[in-house]
């Protein structure tokens, strides 16, 4: 899964391999493993499910691959917060605090299959984004134990604005072995299908929904024809040349819900609870990243970028794109809140032809008024998902003082000279703007 989604890091990776893989079944064996890495230089790769897919699993140095899934055991869940291993599934934990009534409030299209700590490194968003916010906002993530890589390990507990210290790091500032999340309510959820005559009206339908904050929702994925219709088991539930809205609304917000589609003249195809749906998958197998997923399998040589369109006028620079690519590609986008703003995330889905193609996309998307990241580099500095800030790089020195944790990745260091003029790191982009929040100064006990 690492490369799926982008042929030109499946030919910069194609010759990148461990040399072991090693399986930690509790805390003591990943204190071994650390110090034993550290005795003997060894360069360790975490690993969860391996579902990533911006090349977070790729072995730039070689090394062991350090697989985390027999660390599973959801710990505790109370006071709307729960605390597991880091090899949980995230399927496990919610089925763990369902019967309570709560869940957890963002998770991944691969949420059959991701493990929390494979989330909170290699992840930012998803389902349930479209309320919360992305994984880097204050309060989604509540804490982070870890391990250094020393000769003596270490443990530090992350809470705060700390936690970004080891979010999306690509598994480079040391060995995550707990996390503790917060919890929402587990609401009835009702999965809907809507289209809509022009793309447009399904954009204004989609932010409309997102900023109705009396509507609760959990995901809002826009798809203009053909995306869709790529996809076997959607098929069926669309429009020949409409655009498909696919959402899941609590069914208390039915009733709303239904006036926001009247008010966009959109015909609902579906409405059925979470995971009874005609599709014969839950529908967030058909947003965020797996979206290109499903395309894919009918559809395998289409890509896209990682765009990231912002109020204030989000709608007028979405259309721009739309407009701009519609020879190229049908466009996509998946909703979530951004620092407090409705963004849609996405580009058009189009065909590879090469990085030159790529870039001028890019370009485009950006003239348009998108921060562009980089879903087709391994090197984290490159990606532009994360900030990057002294406080990361002062971190890692004291959990990682030899540079053995994922070398080459850490948005704090330099790439390995083997990739440093990789073309997918060299294409144009911007990278995504934060708001300055430094870390404070974190204590590693001694």
């Amino acid at each position: 899964m690492s490369t799926f989604f982008s042929p030109t890091m499946r030919r910069e990776a194609a010759e990148k391999f461990a040399e072991l893989i090693v399986r930690p079944r509790d805390r003591a064996d990943v204190i071994a493993i650390a110090r034993a890495a550290a005795i003997a230089r060894m360069p360790l790769m975490m690993r969860g499910a391996g579902t990533c897919n911006f090349g977070q699993g790729i072995p730039l140095r070689g090394g062991a691959i350090v697989d985390m899934t027999g660390l599973s055991e959801v710990l505790w869940a109370r006071n709307g917060h729960v605390r597991a291993q880091a090899g949980a599934r995230l399927i496990a934990i919610d089925e763990f605090t369902r019967p309570s009534g709560w869940e957890l409030r963002i998770h991944p299209s691969t949420k059959r299959a991701s493990t929390i700590a494979g989330f909170i490194a290699g992840g930012h968003a998803g389902i349930g984004s479209v309320t919360y916010g992305i994984l880097r906002d204050r309060g989604n993530i509540v804490a982070i134990e870890a391990i250094s890589v020393e000769e003596e390990p270490r443990s530090v507990e992350l809470r705060g604005d700390d936690v970004n210290l080891m979010h999306h790091a690509y598994g480079t500032n040391g060995i995550i072995t707990e996390i503790e999340m917060p919890l929402a309510f587990a609401w009835p959820w009702i999965e809907t299908v809507v289209n809509f005559p022009d793309f447009m009206a399904g954009a204004r339908f989609s932010y409309e929904l997102a900023s109705s904050d009396g509507i609760i929702k959990k995901v809002i994925t826009v798809d203009a024809a053909p995306n869709w219709e790529y996809m076997a088991a959607m098929r069926p539930f669309g429009r020949a040349g409409w655009t498909m809205v696919r959402s899941m609304v609590a069914e208390q917000s039915l009733d709303a819900f239904r006036s926001v589609v009247a008010a966009h003249g959109g015909e609902t195809t579906v409405e059925a609870p979470e995971g009874a749906g005609p599709y014969r998958a839950p529908l967030w197998e058909f947003a965020w990243g797996h979206t290109m997923f499903q395309i894919s399998k009918e559809r395998p040589g289409l890509i896209g970028n990682t765009g990231l369109y912002l109020d204030p006028d989000v709608l007028t620079a979405v259309e721009r794109s739309y407009r701009r690519f519609a020879s190229l590609g049908a466009m996509h986008f998946d909703l979530k809140r951004y620092n407090g703003q409705i963004g849609f995330q996405g580009s058009p889905f189009y065909a590879f032809t090469n990085e030159a193609q790529m870039a001028d996309v890019i370009r485009g998307m950006a003239a348009d008024g998108a921060m562009v990241a980089n879903n087709h580099t391994f090197i984290g500095r490159k990606n532009g998902v994360i900030a990057v800030n002294d406080g990361e790089a002062e971190f890692k020195a004291k959990m990682d003082p030899h540079g053995l944790m994922n070398p080459g990745k850490a948005a704090s260091e330099a790439p390995p000279p083997e990739v440093h003029g990789s073309a997918g790191a060299a294409l144009p982009t911007t990278g995504w703007a934060y708001e300055s929040r430094g870390a404070s100064a974190v204590t590693v006990p001694s």
